[in-house]
């Protein structure tokens, strides 16, 4: 497995989508701007030492990037639900800058399947 698969495997986003470009689309940009949104409330859940909060937006977002093959912020996250479950908060803010790093090669990846 090349890098660029880990961070977007995209034959799983081809089924997924049934190979629709138009679907993948949207997938790939829903996906990016609702990861956004989410890694700013696990920031602000970190903040607050909410641990259970942590570890349920990382649990939604572990998800959503699973089933379209982002498997590298997908293990990001699940890295950071199971800190969270084990109540370590530090661990959880010092994945964030990690966590935004994977959401920005996920994004460039994204970018570049879309266009290909």
């Amino acid at each position: 497995m090349t890098d660029t698969e880990s961070i977007l495997d995209r034959e799983q986003l081809r089924d997924v989508t049934l190979d629709d470009p138009t679907l993948m689309k949207e997938i790939l940009e829903a996906l990016v701007e609702d990861t956004s949104l989410q890694l700013a409330r696990l920031a602000r859940a970190v903040l607050e030492e909410d641990t259970s909060q942590c570890a349920r937006l990382a649990h939604y977002c572990k998800g959503a990037c699973a089933n379209v093959g982002a498997r590298r912020a997908a293990a990001a996250m699940l890295h950071v639900e199971r800190r969270a479950l084990a109540g370590d908060v530090q661990a959880c803010a010092e994945s964030l800058a990690g966590l935004s790093r994977e959401l920005d090669l996920l994004r460039g990846e994204a970018a570049r399947a879309l266009s290909a």
